[in-house]
C-alpha cells in the first residue's frame, strides 16, 4: 500500500498551499487569492491527515441517551499509544459535523492531566432525552454534543477553537499543525486517509483496532464500528505491544496496521514491534560468539524483488549490507538505511534496505558492514524490516553511490533503486520550496523550473515529472528552529542550484525522496533583483496582489498587531520599490476607505506626505476583499469619476478609472480587476477534467466577456486591464482577452523564462495579467514582472508562527504570494 498523502487541503492553497501551503494565512488567504486545489492528484479537501502523534482518539459515541443506545451519555476516549507520558494541559476536543458550515472552534471541550503510556482517558459528553446505561467514571465532564451517525472530531495541542472545518472552511496549515487527532466518521467530508470511519447508529461506535494502538493515518483502515466499550484512566494500562485489556472488535495489536510517522516521511512499524517488544542487538539466534559466523539466509535483492512490493513480506530474514544512511534518532526516521555492496544481476531488484531500528542499536554507524534478522513489511509502500530482532555489526565496508541522471527514461520509476544510495552529478534547479519551512523538503528538476502546462506551449507534464525529484530532511520535526538548506547566503530561492546531490533514495507519501547523506548547498543562480527591471515611459503603472491586507486582525490577514506591522512594511516596501504612478491593487479589505488608506498612509509616510492618493471604488462587491487603486496626483489626473459594474458575473467588481497626465496630453483607462480563484467551493461545478484550468473556468471566461463588453460600452479607447486573473497565460480567459482585440504586455516584453507570478504545486506560472487595448497598445514601452514573492519561501513572510524570527525582513521579498507588474507607458504632452 502506498503511503497516505500528509497535505490537507489547506496546506497547498494558492492564491497557501493544501497546499499549496496549501499563502498568509492559508485558506480564507489562499481562496481569495485564487489558487486553492486544482490538480485533484496533488490537492483536495479530502483526505486530511493530522498532524500524528501518540495521543489519539481511540473511540468516538455519539448515540447517547437515543432510543437503544446503551448509554445515556455521548463520549469520546483517548488514548497514548506512546512511550512516553502526554500532558493534556491546554488541549481540547472540538466536533464539528459532517458536511455542515459550522467551525471546530463552535463546539469545544477543554481537556488538562496527563497520559501515562497505554492509558486511556474517558471524556463524557451530552445526554440524550432516553435514559439509560452510565458510563464509567469520565476523567472528563464536557458538553458536546455529538451525531450518532456522522461527524468529524478533533483533538487539538490547543484551547482555541480552530476556525475551520476542513470542508466549506478548509483547515490551513497552521491549523492542521495544531490537530493531535482526527476522526471522521459516516459521511464526513474530512478525516485521515481514503475514507473516513464507518457509519455509526445509536448501538455502536467507532473503535480503534488494536485497542489503540494502530495508527495509519486513515480513519477507515483504523476504525471499525461496535458496541460501545468506553475506557477510563482506571481501566488498566494497555502499552502498545502488550495485550489490550479489554476485548475490541478491530484488529488485535499484532494484526493493526504500521504506527504513522509525522508529516516528515518516516518509515514505520507495527504496534506488535514497539520499542519496548524490540530484543537488544545481541543476536539471540547466532550459535557462535563471532556474528560473523553467521551468514545471511536472503539477499537484499531477493527481499526486495523486481516489484514494487516484496514477495517475502511477513517472513522473518536475515541479510547483510553496508550502512548508507544512519537516522535512528527519534526525532529522525527512527531507523537506518543499509545496502548490499555485491549487488545481484538484475537491474530491476534494489539491493538497499530500511531497517525500523530505532535507537536500540545505537552503535550501527554509516560504514558498518551489519547482519540484519528482521521481518519483511511494505509500510505504505517503502519495502522494510519492521520489526528488527537483530543487528550485528561485522566490520567496516563502503558503497559507492549509484549515478542517477534526470530524466528518468518514460515508463519507469525509481522504484529498481528503493533504499539505495545514488548521487545526482547534473546541476538541479530548485522548482519548490513551499514545504521547505515546515516539513525540511524541497523540490528539484534537471533543466530547469518547471511550468504550469496551461501557461504556456510546449510543457510536458509526463516529462516534468520525471525531471524531478522530492529532497526531504531525513527528520520528522515540523517547523524546525533551524531550516534545512539555508546557508551564508540565506534561504534559497526559485531558480538556486545544486550540484552534486547525493543520498538514500527512498519511498514516503506516495513518492519517492531522497534522504540527503551530504550536506546539499544551493548555488544564487538567480539573484533578487533589488529593484524591477526599467520599462521606460512616461507614466508607471504597476499591479499587485497585496495577499490579503486587513485592518481587521484575525479575519484573513494579520492574526496580531506584530503580524499587522510587519505584512504592512513589506508591502509599503514593494511600493516603493515599485514606484508607480498608478497602482491597481487586489486583496485588500472590503471596509470602505480604510484598509486602503492606512495602506496609503504608511506610504506616504515613507515616501512624503501627498505623494499617493487612494480612489473610492464605487461598487466595491460584498466579497470580503476588493479591488482598488493608488496614485500620485503630482503625476496623474483623474479624468472623471471612478466606474465600476453591477453585473452579478464579477463577484468582486472591477474598477474602472481613466487617467491623463497632470500636463495633459493622451488618457488611458485603467482596468483593475480580480477573477475567481481556481479553488472549488461548496457551489462549484465540476472542474475542467479535460484542460486542467481549475474550477469556475467558465465563470472567468464570462467575466473576461464581461470586461470586454464594458470597454464597448464604455467607449473605452485606451484600456489597461490589468490584476489577478486567475488564469494561466494559455488559459480560455486570457484567450478570450486577446481575441477581443486586447495584447498580453508581458508576453510581448517578458522573456518567457522569466514570465511567472505565482507558484503552485511546483509548478511556476502567471496569474497575474497586464492587457492593452486599442492605441494604447502602441504606447507600452516596457513590461515587467519583479520577481519578489513567487521565488521567495514563506518562511519569509510576515507570519509570527512556525517562520524563524531571524529570518524576516522589512522588505519587499515575500511580501506577498504574487509578484507584481510594472509597466511603462509614453504619454507625451506638456511639459515634464
Amino acid at each position: 500500500m502506498r503511503a497516505l498523502s500528509r497535505v490537507s487541503a489547506a496546506d497547498h492553497p494558492g492564491g497557501r498551499g493544501l497546499r499549496r501551503r496549501v499563502r498568509g494565512r492559508a485558506v480564507a488567504v489562499l481562496a481569495a487569492a485564487g489558487l486553492l486545489p486544482v490538480l485533484a492528484t496533488a490537492i483536495s479537501p479530502v483526505p486530511a491527515s493530522a498532524e500524528p502523534g501518540t495521543a489519539v482518539i481511540s473511540q468516538v459515541y455519539g448515540g447517547g441517551g437515543n432510543t437503544g443506545a446503551p448509554y445515556t451519555n455521548d463520549f469520546v476516549e483517548l488514548f497514548n499509544r506512546g512511550t512516553a507520558t502526554v500532558s493534556l494541559d491546554g488541549w481540547s476536543l472540538q466536533y464539528a459535523s459532517a458536511t455542515g458550515t459550522g467551525s471546530f472552534g463552535s463546539q469545544k471541550q477543554n481537556l488538562s492531566g496527563s497520559l501515562a503510556p497505554g492509558q486511556y482517558h474517558l471524556v463524557q459528553l451530552s445526554a440524550g432525552t432516553t435514559p439509560s446505561g452510565a458510563l464509567p467514571a469520565p476523567d472528563t465532564v464536557g458538553t458536546l454534543t455529538l451525531s450518532g451517525t456522522a461527524g468529524k472530531v478533533a483533538l487539538v495541542r490547543s484551547a482555541t477553537g480552530l476556525a475551520c472545518n476542513g470542508g466549506s472552511i478548509p483547515c490551513t496549515p497552521e491549523q492542521t499543525a495544531q490537530i493531535a487527532d482526527l476522526v471522521g466518521y459516516g459521511n464526513a467530508n474530512y478525516f485521515e486517509g481514503t475514507a473516513a470511519a464507518p457509519t455509526l447508529s445509536n448501538a455502536t461506535a467507532a473503535l480503534r483496532a488494536g485497542g489503540g494502538c494502530a495508527d495509519t493515518d486513515d480513519n477507515a483502515a483504523d476504525f471499525a464500528s461496535g458496541a460501545p466499550a468506553p475506557r477510563n484512566t482506571a481501566t488498566a494500562p494497555a502499552p502498545c505491544g502488550a495485550p489490550s485489556p479489554s476485548a475490541t472488535p478491530s484488529a488485535t495489536p499484532s494484526e493493526s496496521p504500521s504506527v504513522t510517522p509525522s508529516p516528515s516521511v518516516s518509515p514505520s512499524v507495527s504496534p506488535s514491534a514497539s520499542p519496548s517488544a524490540t530484543p537488544s542487538a545481541s543476536p539471540s539466534s547466532t550459535p557462535t560468539g563471532d556474528p560473523c559466523g553467521v551468514s545471511p539466509d536472503r539477499q537484499i535483492a531477493e527481499v526486495q524483488g523486481s516489484g514494487t512490493a516484496s514477495p517475502l513480506t511477513g517472513q522473518t530474514v536475515r541479510v547483510e549490507g553496508v550502512v548508507t544512511g544512519d537516522f535512528q534518532r527519534t526525532d529522525q526516521l527512527s531507523g537506518f538505511y543499509f545496502q548490499d555492496p555485491t549487488p545481484d544481476a538484475d537491474p530491476a531488484t534494489s539491493d538497499g534496505l530500511f531497517a525500523f531500528a530505532r535507537e536500540s542499536f545505537k552503535d550501527v554507524k554509516v560504514g558498518d558492514r551489519v547482519l540484519v534478522t528482521g521481518r519483511v513489511a511494505e509500510f505504505n509502500g517503502l519495502t522494510e524490516l519492521s520489526p528488527v530482532t537483530a543487528v550485528d555489526v561485522c566490520g567496516t565496508g563502503s558503497v559507492k553511490p549509484a549515478d542517477t541522471a534526470l530524466p528518468r527514461a518514460a515508463g519507469t520509476t525509481f522504484e529498481p533503486l528503493e533504499n539505495m544510495l545514488v548521487t545526482f552529478p547534473e546541476p538541479l534547479t530548485l522548482t519548490d520550496h513551499y514545504n521547505l519551512g515546515r516539513y525540511g523538503e524541497v523540490t528539484v528538476a534537471a533543466g530547469g523550473r518547471l511550468f504550469q502546462p496551461t501557461d504556456r506551449n510546449g510543457v510536458d507534464p509526463a516529462l516534468d515529472a520525471r525531471r524531478s525529484l522530492l529532497i526531504d530532511d531525513g527528520s520528522t520535526v515540523q517547523n524546525p528552529a533551524t531550516i534545512p538548506y539555508v546557508g551564508t547566503r540565506g534561504v534559497p530561492r526559485l531558480g538556486d542550484t545544486a550540484y552534486g546531490v547525493t543520498g538514500v533514495l527512498t519511498y514516503g507519501f506516495d513518492v519517492h525522496r531522497l534522504q540527503p547523506t551530504t550536506e546539499i548547498r544551493f548555488a544564487r543562480t538567480n539573484p533578487r533583483l533589488g529593484t524591477p527591471q526599467a520599462v521606460g515611459g512616461t507614466v508607471r503603472v504597476a499591479s499587485l496582489n497585496t495577499l490579503n491586507w486587513f485592518t481587521t486582525l484575525g479575519s484573513r490577514g494579520a492574526n496580531t498587531v506584530v503580524e499587522q506591522q510587519r505584512q504592512l512594511a513589506k508591502i509599503v516596501a514593494t511600493l516603493q520599490g515599485l514606484d508607480a504612478d498608478v497602482v491597481g491593487l487586489m486583496e485588500v479589505e472590503n471596509n470602505g476607505q480604510t484598509a486602503v488608506q492606512a495602506l496609503v498612509d504608511a506610504l506616504n509616510a515613507k515616501v512624503g506626505a501627498g505623494t499617493y492618493k487612494a480612489l473610492t471604488h464605487p461598487y466595491p462587491g460584498g466579497d470580503a476583499i476588493h479591488v482598488t487603486a493608488i496614485y500620485k496626483p503630482a503625476r496623474v489626473t483623474p479624468v472623471g469619476a471612478a466606474r465600476s459594474s453591477t453585473d452579478p458575473v464579477f463577484r468582486r467588481p472591477p474598477l474602472i478609472q481613466e487617467f491623463r497626465r497632470v500636463y495633459g496630453g493622451p488618457s488611458f483607462t485603467l482596468v483593475v480587476n480580480h477573477f475567481k480563484s481556481k479553488g472549488c467551493d461548496t457551489d462549484a461545478p465540476a472542474p475542467d477534467q479535460e484542460h486542467g484550468q481549475g474550477c469556475y473556468n467558465d465563470e472567468r471566461v464570462r467575466q473576461a466577456r464581461a470586461v470586454l463588453g464594458l470597454i464597448d460600452s464604455m467607449h473605452l479607447t485606451s484600456p489597461l486591464v490589468i490584476g489577478d486573473l486567475n488564469a494561466y497565460g494559455e488559459e480560455d480567459p486570457i484567450h478570450t482577452l486577446e481575441q477581443g482585440g486586447l495584447v498580453s504586455l508581458t508576453k510581448r516584453f517578458v522573456p518567457e523564462a522569466l514570465r511567472y507570478s505565482y507558484l503552485f504545486d511546483g509548478l511556476s506560472g502567471e496569474l497575474d495579467h497586464a492587457l492593452a487595448g486599442g492605441e494604447l497598445a502602441s504606447r507600452v514601452t516596457g513590461a515587467t514582472i519583479w520577481h519578489v514573492n513567487s521565488d521567495e519561501s514563506r518562511i519569509l513572510d510576515y507570519n509570527t508562527e512556525f517562520n524563524p524570527p531571524g529570518l524576516y525582513q522589512p522588505d519587499a521579498f515575500r511580501s506577498s504570494d504574487h509578484d507584481p507588474l510594472l509597466i511603462g507607458l509614453d504619454l507625451p504632452g506638456g511639459k515634464g
